[in-house]
């Protein structure tokens, strides 16, 4: 598992694969599809670290009638996507890279007939979803679908084994100095990651790029303890403010030199813009 790209830039999201054992393309295919980490920063564990390891080294010795393919999505994707004006929510999220993974293995010419999932949000519909995207497929979605099925175990086990090392090798972006990377298990009854989450809050940026900032105990550590931001309506054109909608006779004026130096990393991977008028 090569994830020297995804570690390269962690505030984009990134797809890896292994390859595709020939006998995927020539005989029936079944694919499980979990996922890993719905705290801030991690997951609960079932297995040891060691343990899943161990399990993946052993379904990635198998590579002649097994392959796996992840989609790593960056917490900072996730934070931008699910805070933006037209909001992307995390279940939404969760099954357009479910059905980006579906998509990728048939594109890839494995011969995929049954498709297991670990649910996300009611199973009935998801299931339904799925169907409807791909009729040729026999779609079974379930609760707790890592312990009925068991290609989502192993599913599930190249999810983690992923997570924990992302996490494990994380490259912070920002100077934080000596960090601590106890960060508990990043659910919202345990008492470590919420001191973790609380210790490391800037008043003014708020928490790495590591930490979703999403996740409602994050919102709420951040509400209370942050420093207040009130942000106007971009779209504000009530009276006595200006119209955001240029006027027609601006497409026909002399260009103007709006050259302008580049602006830090900090605010381009948040799409955050400089405030031109009060």
């Amino acid at each position: 598992m090569e994830l020297e790209e995804f570690e390269r830039n962690n505030s984009q999201s990134r797809l890896l694969s292994s390859p595709v054992p020939q006998i995927c393309r020539t005989e029936d295919c079944c694919l499980g599809i979990d996922e890993a980490g719905r705290g801030p920063v991690l997951d609960s564990k079932t297995l040891s670290e060691a343990d899943r390891e161990r399990l993946f080294e052993k379904l990635n010795g198998s590579s002649d009638y097994i392959g796996w393919a992840l989609h790593i999505l960056s917490p900072n994707i996730i934070s931008t996507s699910m805070q933006q004006r037209a909001k992307y929510n995390l279940n939404a999220l969760s099954h357009d890279t479910a059905i980006g993974l579906i998509q990728f293995a048939l594109d890839a010419g494995v011969q995929l007939t049954e498709v297991f999932v670990d649910t996300v949000g009611p199973a009935e519909k998801y299931q339904e979803k799925l169907k409807k995207i791909f009729p040729e497929l026999d779609v079974t979605v379930r609760p707790k679908a890592d312990s009925l099925f068991p290609v989502v175990s192993a599913a599930s086990i190249c999810a983690k084994v992923a997570r924990d090392r992302v996490v494990k090798d994380w490259k912070f972006v920002e100077d934080l100095g000596e960090l601590d990377a106890d960060y508990g298990s990043g659910y919202p009854n345990d008492p470590k990651t919420k001191e973790w989450l609380s210790r490391h809050l800037d008043p003014v940026f708020g928490y790495p790029q590591f930490v979703r900032f999403s996740w409602s105990t994050a919102q709420t550590i951040l509400d209370n303890k942050a420093t207040p931001v009130a942000w106007g309506d971009e779209d504000d054109d009530s009276a006595g403010g200006k119209s955001s909608t240029p006027s027609v006779l601006s497409f026909f004026s002399a260009p103007k030199d709006v050259s302008q130096p580049q602006s830090h990393r900090f605010f381009q991977e948040r799409h955050l813009q400089p405030l031109l008028e009060f």
